[in-house]
């Protein structure tokens, strides 16, 4: 079969970007510096830094890694912690120590948390103090030597940090008690470290900069190697594509998703850091009316996100009276955007959805639609600068444009592996360096991809393909469905059944009603055979719903 390889972009967008543009990301982050110092770089709670601040306080943490905790470059150094102002200022210092960052949900139990610093190699954590008594239950069945420890509050300033760690610890109650011995506070740490002592490191483009792991959302999580090539590369093909559309030095990012995540991490920490934008950290996007008395706060220019966030915001009723004045960009990613959600988005705002696709071990962004799209279009865009597609059968081979198969990527930001998993990285690639994604998709003569499902997601009904993505996409459109997951479920008879797990919107919503409303919209085999109404559905740690819990 002719092969069908496609790499497209859109016009005036470069076919390739220049890998030798940045050395690391560090130099990323030393040219943001000289260009945006007394610019605002991050903002929490009331608080910002300036970049020239972010500079010389990540320079200290360095300094505190290399001489105080004698750490070597290369050491594994885990960061478990929300969106707060700590964070973009000891992954900088990480990184430009030439270590190597594990990013770690602050929500992850005992088991989950040993598994990844063991894995990892960790020998120093920065954690959250609400998180603290969980690593206390395994550190020592880890090789983890030092711990820093910090709270919400800590660099919003005096005397509201006081007040904030207090109403924390002891109104809300949200901090367990802990002990670790000899653990050190995250502003001791900044105090110890001199900026001036920091010693700076050679680091090329080949050197690891993360060990990113995997949602696990499918068995034992598994970390990425992603390179600071990976990285820069995605920094600049994310860049390419957004263009003129972004001002430097004068963009406002608000930031619900965490930093620690992939998509979060690429986009607004990185990306946006690189042309002097202020991201605006919301440390807990569940508080959905916090986060828009929040959003009031500012004339915001854009905003990343998932689907479930965006269905959230757009079912809160204050959300309509938000200034959107000079809003240009909102950009989905990390699950399918729903048809529903997207055209309330809108409505709403003013501005489309834009649609994104990528994975952990692309860094993420591999395909985006266009900065100029009026309307949702149901895609994942086009495959991004120096980024090439391809759709294969089960066979390995390429299918012909507009077949389902699995999307396959080939491109610089594409990780080398898994660490110590030499096995499961063969099983990652085909022979000519394309990533096998598990996502099921096809592509058009003009080369927008359209995201199908997860490969294992897929439910058979008596031999016919089920996808759950189009059972939910329909289903979110009823109005008295608030949100709304398919699964398979074994069957004697046919192999699978679908079965639909509903959070209503409407209370007088009935199963008879959404059974018609089914039977009205979808083909026989793929009615939902089973449906159970729950209070709420599992998430991940940015909101995409997790199917495997439902199946189990």
């Amino acid at each position: 079969m002719e092969k069908i390889w496609l790499k497209s972009y859109q016009d005036g967008v470069p076919e390739e970007i220049d890998l030798n543009e940045y050395t690391s990301i560090p130099d990323i982050m030393d040219q943001a510096y000289a260009k945006f110092g007394p610019k605002p770089a991050f903002h929490q709670m009331g608080k910002s830094i300036t970049y020239d601040e972010l500079n010389e306080q990540s320079k200290k943490f360095a300094s505190f890694l290399q001489n105080d905790l004698g750490l070597k470059q290369g050491a594994r150094v885990a960061l478990m912690m929300p969106n707060v102002l700590q964070y973009p200022i000891a992954l900088f210092g990480i990184l430009r120590a030439g270590m190597v960052a594990v990013n770690v949900n602050p929500l992850y139990t005992a088991r989950e948390l040993q598994h990844q610093l063991k894995d990892s190699g960790a020998e120093a954590i920065i954690i959250f103090a609400n998180s603290a008594s969980v690593l206390e239950k395994i550190l020592g069945d880890t090789p983890v030597k030092h711990v820093i420890v910090t709270e919400i509050g800590d660099l919003l300033g005096f005397p509201k940090s006081l007040l904030v760690n207090t109403v924390i610890k002891h109104v809300k109650k949200m901090v367990p008690a802990f002990s670790l011995p000899g653990a050190i506070k995250f502003k001791a740490a900044l105090a110890k470290g001199n900026s001036a002592t920091f010693k700076p490191v050679k680091i090329v483009l080949d050197d690891l900069a993360f060990l990113q792991y995997t949602g696990g959302t499918t068995g034992v999580s598994k970390g990425a190697e992603l390179t600071h090539k990976n990285i820069v590369a995605n920094v600049l093909q994310a860049r390419a594509w957004i263009g003129d559309s972004a001002e430097l030095g004068k963009e406002i990012m608000i930031t619900p998703l965490p930093l620690y995540h992939i998509f979060s991490l690429t986009a607004n920490c990185l990306v946006f850091s690189s042309i002097g934008a202020l991201n605006v950290l919301i440390t807990n996007p569940r508080d959905i009316p916090g986060f828009v008395k929040e959003l009031n706060k500012w004339k915001f220019t854009a905003m990343t996100g998932v689907n479930t966030l965006f269905n959230a915001l757009i079912n809160e009723p204050e959300f309509s009276k938000v200034d959107f004045s000079s809003f240009k960009l909102s950009l989905g990613g990390g699950m399918a955007v729903q048809e529903p959600v997207a055209m309330k988005w809108k409505e709403i705002t003013g501005r489309p959805l834009v649609e994104a696709y990528g994975l952990t071990e692309t860094s993420p962004a591999a395909s985006m639609n266009r900065m100029d799209l009026k309307a949702f279009n149901g895609y994942i865009g086009l495959p991004i600068s120096s980024t090439i597609f391809a759709i294969r059968g089960e066979d390995g081979e390429d299918v012909p444009l507009g077949e389902v198969g699995e999307i396959c990527i080939f491109g610089p930001q594409v990780t080398r592996g898994y660490y110590n998993r030499p096995e499961e990285t063969a099983k990652a690639f085909y022979g000519d360096g394309f990533f096998k994604t598990g996502d099921m998709g096809f592509m058009t003569q003009e080369g927008y991809v359209k995201l199908v499902d997860r490969k294992k997601d897929m439910i058979l009904v008596s031999g016919f393909n089920v996808y759950p993505n189009e059972i939910e996409e329909v289903v979110a459109g009823h109005p008295k469905v608030l949100e709304c997951a398919a699964v398979g479920v074994p069957d004697p008879k046919s192999g699978e059944l679908v079965k639909l797990f509903v959070v209503k919107k409407d209370p007088s919503l009935t199963e008879a009603e959404l059974k018609a409303f089914c039977k009205e919209n979808f083909t026989g085999y793929k009615v939902p055979k089973f449906f159970e109404f729950r209070d709420e559905l599992p998430k991940s740690n940015v909101g995409k719903i997790l199917r495997k819990d439902l199946r189990q």
